[in-house]
This record gives C-alpha cells, sequence and structure tokens, in this order.
C-alpha cells in the first residue's frame, strides 16, 4: 500500500510542476501568490523544483493584512533570502491609510475580504497577466482540480 501512495504523490508533484512550467511558458508576466503559509509554501517549493537549478523566474506576491503573526514574517523574509527569490509586498494597512479600502470594525471583523482590492491592484500595477496559488484540492471551495 506505501508504494501506491508513493506513486501518486509523484504523480501529483509531476502534475504541478507541469502546470507551473506552463504557465511560465505561456504567459509573459506570471507571479506566484504567497502568503507564508503551508500551502503557498508548497506551492513555491515545487515551483523552485520545476525550474531547478535554476531560480524561480517569476516574483513571489505576498498581501501582507498587516495581520501575520510575527514568526510567519521572519520565516517568509529568511526563506526569500535563503532562495534569492523576488518578492513583492502589497499592503493591506497601505490601501486602508491611502482610502482606498475601509476597515472592517466590531467583534468579527477581519481584513480578509480587504485583501481581494490589495491583490488586485497589486495585479495592475505589476501587470501580472497570471497568479499562481496554491490549494489543496481537498480545500478548494471552486472546485479546482475536479473534473
Amino acid at each position: 500500500m506505501s508504494s501506491y501512495n508513493l506513486k501518486h504523490l509523484q504523480e501529483l508533484e509531476a502534475e504541478s510542476i507541469y502546470v507551473i512550467r506552463e504557465v511560465a511558458a505561456q504567459f509573459e508576466n506570471p507571479a506566484l501568490l504567497f502568503s507564508g503559509g503551508k500551502d503557498s509554501i508548497v506551492c513555491y517549493h515545487l515551483a523552485r523544483k520545476a525550474f531547478f537549478p535554476a531560480a524561480v523566474p517569476f516574483p513571489l506576491v505576498h498581501i501582507d493584512t498587516g495581520h501575520n503573526f510575527e514568526e510567519t514574517i521572519q520565516f517568509r523574509d529568511k526563506l526569500i533570502e535563503a532562495t534569492g527569490a523576488n518578492l513583492i509586498v502589497a499592503s493591506v494597512q497601505q490601501s486602508i491609510d491611502e482610502g482606498k479600502a475601509v476597515e472592517e470594525t466590531g467583534f468579527n471583523a477581519s481584513r480578509n475580504g480587504l485583501q481581494t482590492f490589495t491583490l488586485l491592484e497589486a495585479i495592475e500595477n505589476n501587470r501580472f497577466d497570471a497568479c499562481i496559488g496554491g490549494a489543496r484540492r481537498d480545500k478548494c471551495r471552486s472546485g479546482c482540480g475536479r473534473s
């Protein structure tokens, strides 16, 4: 049974690497969305494998809510420094400060929805024509990865 699981994981990895390479080949200015969470870390790891020994040929984009754990930002910065990746950080707080987004108030206030505006502005400002995002098939609500 373990050889079956390993083969299945190898097939999933190969499929992911294929998709990442195809995005790089077919788009002029792609980016990899990177939150510093486990899904985006795995996606970046796969991108590094896809282009090894060369560097990943597109930037990582972090939409910083300002509510990250300090350890997440420290990890992100150490990873970027160690791998030489190009990191673009767009700030939700800056969007709020500039009056482009309005912060929610109240007990259940969140900045999750505000990330959308900041992301779209980062895409426009950097003229990205594709964005790669890592999501597990079993967690993706939009139906991604399902036929």
